[in-house]
C-alpha cells in the first residue's frame, strides 16, 4: 500500500434535597441517597409554579449523543426525570445533569437487554420481598412506560406529558408510582416509575463519565469529592476536608 493510501485509511418538600444530602448509598461506586426505595414518597417536586423545560440535544460532549432514545423519547424521558429530581434553590435538576442521557446510554447497554438475567420459564408470581420479576427486558418496559405516559397524560388532560403544566404531570406521575390506574400492557405503571426514579438518582450522581451528573454538578451540591486515588492524608484530619471533585476522566485519560 502506498504511502498516499496509507494517509486515507421546581414545588417539593425540602425534605427531598435535604435526604439526598444527609444519606448515603454506593451505587456502582458513586455514593447516593440512602435507600433509593424510600427515596421519594412522592413523586411530586420543586416550585409550583410552570416553568417551560426545554431540554436540547446533546451536542456539548461526545458522551452526549444518543445511543438508544430518538430525540422525542429523550425530551419525555428529561421532562419526567426533571419532575422526580427538580432544579431549586439548592442545585441543579434532572435536565440541567443530563439524567436522560445517562438513561438512554443505560438501556442501550448489556443492562438495558437483561443480559445477566435469567430469563427463560418457568415464571411464577414472586414473593413481596423479592423485587420485580418481568418477563419484559428492561429497554422494552422503559419504552412501554414513555409511551403510557402520553396516553395516560392524554386521557386524562387531553395532551401529552411534556405539554402538561408541572402539576399536572406531577399528578400523571403519581398516579403511575400507585400503579393502580393505568397499566402498561396488564404491567402495573409502578414498575415503570421505579426503574424511572432509579435511574434518575443514579443520574444525578454517577461518574460523569457515564453520561450524568454533567461537570460533576451533583458532586458538588453534595460536596462529593469523586474519584481519588487515595484519602490517606484526609482520613486523619478531625476537621472536614473538602476537596475538589475528580472523575475518572480527569486522571484516567478516557
Amino acid at each position: 500500500m502506498s504511502e498516499n493510501e496509507n494517509q486515507k485509511v421546581d414545588h417539593h418538600l425540602k425534605s427531598r434535597r435535604t435526604f439526598l444530602k444527609n444519606s448515603g448509598l454506593t451505587v456502582g461506586g458513586i455514593v447516593l441517597g440512602g435507600a433509593v426505595a424510600n427515596l421519594l414518597g412522592v413523586n411530586t417536586g420543586g416550585s409550583s409554579e410552570h416553568v417551560h423545560t426545554s431540554p436540547q440535544e446533546p451536542v456539548s460532549y461526545p458522551n452526549e449523543a444518543l445511543m438508544f432514545f430518538t430525540m422525542d423519547q429523550y425530551r419525555l424521558t428529561a421532562a419526567a426525570a426533571e419532575r422526580i429530581f427538580p432544579k431549586d434553590e439548592l442545585g441543579p435538576g434532572a435536565i440541567e445533569l443530563n439524567v436522560a442521557i445517562y438513561i438512554d446510554h443505560q438501556l442501550a447497554s448489556p443492562w438495558g437487554a437483561n443480559v445477566k438475567d435469567y430469563m427463560q420459564g418457568p415464571f411464577y408470581s414472586p414473593d413481596q420481598l423479592q423485587g420485580t420479576q418481568l418477563r419484559l427486558l428492561r429497554k422494552d418496559l422503559f419504552l412501554l412506560g414513555l409511551e403510557g405516559l402520553d396516553k395516560y397524560s392524554n386521557k386524562k388532560f387531553k395532551k401529552n406529558f411534556i405539554e402538561l403544566e408541572v402539576n399536572e404531570q406531577d399528578e400523571v406521575l403519581t398516579d403511575f408510582e400507585s400503579g393502580e390506574k393505568y397499566k402498561l400492557s396488564g404491567i402495573s405503571s409502578s414498575h415503570f416509575f421505579s426503574m424511572l426514579r432509579t435511574l434518575t438518582i443514579e443520574g444525578a450522581y454517577a461518574d460523569p463519565l457515564y453520561g450524568g451528573n454533567k461537570e460533576m454538578k451533583g458532586w458538588k451540591m453534595r460536596k462529593y469529592p469523586g474519584s481519588y486515588m487515595s484519602y490517606t492524608n484526609d482520613i486523619q484530619s478531625n476537621s472536614f476536608v473538602e476537596k475538589k471533585p475528580q472523575s475518572l476522566n480527569s486522571h484516567m485519560g478516557h
